[in-house]
């Protein structure tokens, strides 16, 4: 039973909210009024600041000219000031000419003019809970905006940041449409906790479980639940904004400690309504087939002629095809005096490479803000997104054994057999955990539906200048259903037939409220943030299954009527998981006449998944910042424009465990069972299933940073570095338990460190910016080491190996002074003159035993990098990215499968293995042989657009037709599909990195796209 945290009332706020309300008037404007002045003014002017696209401009000071009396633009650009109708107004802000106006009235609109020249550490960025000029950032934060990743065909979020932060590392755990995908923010923190971030939409937080329903295992390995992140339609959003520092992060307290990712939305913007129409057809084809034995070359080996089946098939060829897809997306955005709409409405279709898998995905979306009452006094904004996804699988589970998948059978297939026998039938291989590929593909089913809803409600209240009372209502729902058919086949998994039917219901639900102050005092400027949020999670899922069901075609299909035939095995089966947190926090920002900054934040976080003894965990920041260029020496230096100088510390925490682990667990067993009566009838006995440890808290993590912000030369040159160092302490494990404790492991926090640290890099320039052409090149890069220390048992194990007799062998390891997942195996030494494998023996006893496996170097790359840049000439664009890593290896479990021992048992083979000398007769050893570097350098995208300008019709404004190239080629000696891949082979709950096993392959896509502007 879980421990409710009660909920904060609102009602502790209305008597506050009271009392400024009816403040006086009087007052209410003299606290706004400059010190300076004893000038008392009787109007209250309202107005709203935009730049020349109509987009609001946050921050902007707004100055009366005769009194002194200053006002400072809100998130979306309005601004209440005190000044008399006939004074006027200045309008400054940073990168924008300063802009004057009379006041002919109460209510203001200005509009600023960019400046050339105007430097990137001039923007706007989010934070949590608000946002702030660049110049103002003390906290290592980076911001992608739309223009950014408008290039390619990208499913998801994550994919959108693909080398374009320093520090962001996106890894593919399948190239299956919709599959799931590794985000991590410097580095890998913790060994059984994850260390993906946490995303914030458009202000509510996500749940990274998984969304959709998850498949069986039907003898082929369960496949994994799809990416959380892709029911959102990547066109419609606005900002991606990394949160990576402790400071920056500390703001969300209990689950920060891995980064956060802040995605807003599109908002309508000033100016005539726009009507968008997107859309693309996309061409994908397998990024690169492996080089096995051809028929040819199978037969010239000399093998048993058994194994010459007289065929010639190219395998990998029967199961990969070109795959088409296509996206259409429509929207309206338009923006008035009192408030903003956006709506839009998608559809994607999109075709696997390998046959049989899809991905269909539609979406709804509407944003709408509005204000009310007296000079806008109260703002309701509305954010809501809906969408419908529709999958086909493949069976490929990364949990299957050697021969448990459909990739693995298409590799090993023998290029001598043909697909159809001579009636046209499939062909049997008739052979004991391999069969024909294409044959496994008719006989299975992998059907999944997911409805997701997401939205919010966010209520500002100005309750006196600068003083606004904030409320925001969040709900994410969904409900996901998989039916998973294995029809009766002719193989020796699930023979007579399987179907299960799962489903998932989520529910998420956030309330918070929250009061914000910016004042100013002379040079002195202030803002303020204290709030409460309440956040509940609740999962729940049926399934059930029968067996023995009816021969494919024959009947009712049991997704459509499971009562038809077959045998029930699992009688409505179910769970249910609930989890809340109850928090609260404030954060003080302080800036001193625009060169010294000063920003501290505390969250306190209440969770149910943690003991008794600690509900509560606190959660500090606090981070400077010297604005060195607004000092006298530099004001009017040619050579540096901008130069700001960066420190951060801060604490975040990390409660991504299972639910429950804090208490005890016991259930009735026979095994623990004893006669009571004469009868001798066994009486079930508990059993102790989990020991109680109310001390269980989260894992921390603490952050140092130091960074500098920088232009110089008018912008040619611009950036950030960074250096940080990132600690993980207390990290949750289920590790071995005291002597006589009722189980044999306990969960509990243990004194182990891991520790990250490096150094970041981001450089831009504007290498050309004239009238008709425009070149900005941007170049990133990061550093990682990463350590383990102080674990207090020899090693943990994960990162299970498939293959012929590895049943249980591991290639990760954690231990004291080696990285997180470092690799663990024989040591491969070459081939001897009879063809045999020779490996290290480390203890020198003349044998190979377990007891001679090395530690190698681990996956996590030393250097990751990206290039991107965009130019534009007149009407044409043209933009690029190359993505990169160096440092970082993989085991190649794939390779492993495909050994050389295959040629004995009629399977094929990697032509490198044949050639290398080796014997048939070598039994499959996880050892370096297997072992490769994982470095490579990929033109990621490519971009070539032109822009039509229809001046002769009223309705249409603007065409813009492009051509875009993903995975166009990929520089690597890593000999699989693609060396920045990750399968998911954990044991026992601990992270698994560093494996490919016969994963979904990546595709390059060409893709011709249009954007039609109404």
């Amino acid at each position: 039973m879980y421990h409710k945290i009660n909920s904060f009332s609102l009602k502790k706020l209305i008597p506050v909210a009271m009392i400024f309300l009816l403040a006086n008037q009087t007052y209410a404007e003299s606290l706004s009024a400059n010190y300076i002045t004893a000038f008392q003014v009787s109007e209250t002017i309202t107005g709203n600041v935009t730049d020349q696209e109509g987009a609001a401009i946050a921050g902007a000071t707004v100055t009366v000219i005769e009194t002194g009396t200053q006002a400072t633009t809100d998130d979306s650009g309005n601004f209440t000031i005190s000044a008399n109708v006939g004074q006027t107004l200045s309008i400054s802000y940073e990168g924008y000419e300063i802009q004057t106006t009379k006041i002919s009235g109460t209510t203001v609109s200005v509009q600023l003019k960019s400046k050339k020249g105007e430097t990137a550490i001039e923007e706007v960025t989010l934070v949590g809970y608000g946002s702030q000029k660049k110049s103002d950032l003390t906290g290592a934060i980076s911001q992608l905006k739309a223009e950014n990743f408008r290039e390619g065909m990208n499913i998801s979020v994550d994919n959108l940041m693909q080398g374009k932060i320093a520090g962001v590392r996106i890894v593919q755990t399948s190239g299956e449409p919709g599959a799931g995908v590794n985000v991590s923010i410097r580095g890998i923190g913790s060994i059984r906790s994850g260390s993906t971030p946490l995303f914030v939409v458009d202000g509510v937080p996500l749940n990274n479980d998984p969304v959709s329903a998850q498949s069986p295992n039907v003898g082929l390995g369960n496949v994994q639940a799809k990416n959380p992140l892709n029911f959102l339609n990547t066109s419609d959003i606005e900002s991606i904004t990394v949160l990576k520092d402790a400071s920056a992060a500390a703001i969300y307290g209990a689950r920060g400690s891995n980064g956060v990712v802040l995605v807003t939305t599109k908002r309508g913007k000033r100016g005539e309504p726009i009507f968008t129409y997107d859309t693309y057809l996309g061409f994908s084809s397998v990024i690169k087939k492996l080089d096995l034995l051809t028929a040819e070359e199978y037969r010239a080996a000399g093998i048993n002629k058994l194994y010459d089946h007289g065929g010639n098939t190219d395998w990998q060829d029967e199961i990969y095809r070109n795959a088409v897809s296509s996206n259409h997306s429509v929207s309206f955005s338009k923006a008035t005096e009192t408030g903003s709409y956006f709506a839009s409405l998608s559809h994607m279709d999109q075709d696997g490479i390998v046959l049989n898998s899809s991905f269909k995905r539609t979406t709804a979306r509407l944003n709408a803000e509005e204000s009310f009452f007296d000079n806008k006094r109260l703002k309701v904004k509305l954010n809501l997104t809906a969408s419908d996804i529709k999958e086909t699988g493949i069976p490929n589970g990364g949990n299957a054994g050697s021969d448990g998948q459909l990739i693995i059978h298409a590799l090993m297939a023998n290029p001598t057999r043909s697909v159809y026998d001579e009636t046209g039938n499939f062909t049997n291989f008739n052979m004991n955990a391999h069969y024909n590929p294409l044959y496994l593909l008719s006989v299975y089913n992998d059907k999944t539906n997911t409805f997701r809803i997401l939205g919010n409600t966010e209520a500002t209240l100005r309750i006196l200048p600068g003083l606004n009372y904030k409320f925001n209502l969040g709900v994410d729902k969904t409900m996901s259903e998989r039916n998973t058919t294995m029809y009766p086949n002719v193989t020796d998994r699930t023979p007579k037939g399987l179907y299960v039917q799962a489903n998932l219901d989520s529910y998420n639900v956030l309330l918070e409220h929250y009061l914000t102050y910016d004042f100013n005092l002379n040079r002195h400027n202030f803002n303020a943030l204290a709030g409460f949020s309440y956040q509940k999670f609740k999962n729940t899922g049926t399934y059930f299954g029968v067996r023995d069901i009816a021969a494919q075609g024959a009947g009712i299909a049991p997704e459509i009527n499971p009562g038809y035939s077959g045998t029930a095995f699992v009688p409505g089966a179910g769970y249910a998981q609930e989890n809340e947190l109850q928090s609260y926090f404030g954060r003080v920002n302080y800036n001193f006449d625009k060169k010294y900054l000063l920003t501290a934040s505390l969250r306190a976080d209440g969770s149910t998944r943690f003991g008794d003894n600690n509900k509560y965990g606190y959660f500090p920041s606090v981070a400077v910042g010297w604005t060195v260029s607004n000092e006298n020496f530099l004001k009017d230096s040619r050579i540096i424009n901008e130069l700001k100088l960066r420190g951060s510390w801060g604490q975040t925490g990390n409660q991504e465990v299972p639910n429950k682990i804090t208490q005890a667990s016991s259930s009735l067993t026979q095994g623990s069972g004893y006669y009571l009566y004469s009868n001798l009838n066994l009486i079930n006995g508990v059993s102790i299933n989990r020991t109680v440890n109310p001390d269980l808290k989260w894992e921390v993590v603490e952050q140092s940073n130091i960074g500098a912000d920088f232009s110089l030369w008018r912008n040619k040159l611009y950036g950030s570095l960074e250096y940080y160092h990132k600690t993980t302490k207390d990290p949750i494990l289920n590790i071995p338990s005291s002597p006589l404790s009722p189980t044999s492991t306990v969960w509990r926090n243990v004194d182990a460190k891991i520790v990250n640290k490096g150094f970041e890099f981001s450089l831009g320039s504007e290498i050309v910016r004239n009238e008709s052409f425009t070149w900005n090149v941007d170049v990133n890069g990061a550093t990682v080491n990463n350590e383990v220390r102080d674990l207090p048992v020899s090693a943990i194990y994960s990162g299970e190996v498939s293959g012929p007799g590895l049943s249980g062998v591991t290639a990760n390891i954690y231990r004291n002074g080696y990285e997180a997942g470092s690799f663990y195996m024989y040591n491969y030494q070459g081939i001897d003159a009879n063809g045999k494998y020779i490996y290290e023996d480390l203890n020198s006893d003349g044998r190979i035993d377990q007891n001679d496996r090395k530690i190698f170097e681990g996956a996590i790359p030393n250097f990751t990098f990206g290039i991107n840049s965009y130019m534009k000439y007149k009407n044409f664009d043209f933009a690029f990215s190359f993505i990169g890593q160096t440092g970082g290896y993989l085991v190649n479990n794939t390779a492993l499968d495909l050994n050389i021992n295959n040629l004995a048992s009629d399977r094929n083979v990697l032509k490198s293995y044949y050639e290398s000398g080796a014997s048939f007769t070598n039994q499959p050893q996880l050892s370096s042989l297997y072992l490769e570097k994982s470095d490579f350098l990929r033109l990621n995208n490519v971009r070539l657009g032109y822009t039509f300008d229809i001046n002769q019709l009223k309705f249409l404004k603007s065409i813009n037709l492009y051509i875009s190239a993903q995975n166009l080629f990929t520089i690597t000696n890593y000999s699989g599909y693609d060396p920045l891949v990750d399968t998911n082979k954990q044991v026992g709950g601990n992270q698994s990195l560093g494996i490919d096993y016969t994963t979904y392959p990546s595709a390059k896509t060409f893709i011709l796209g249009a954007t039609v502007k109404f």
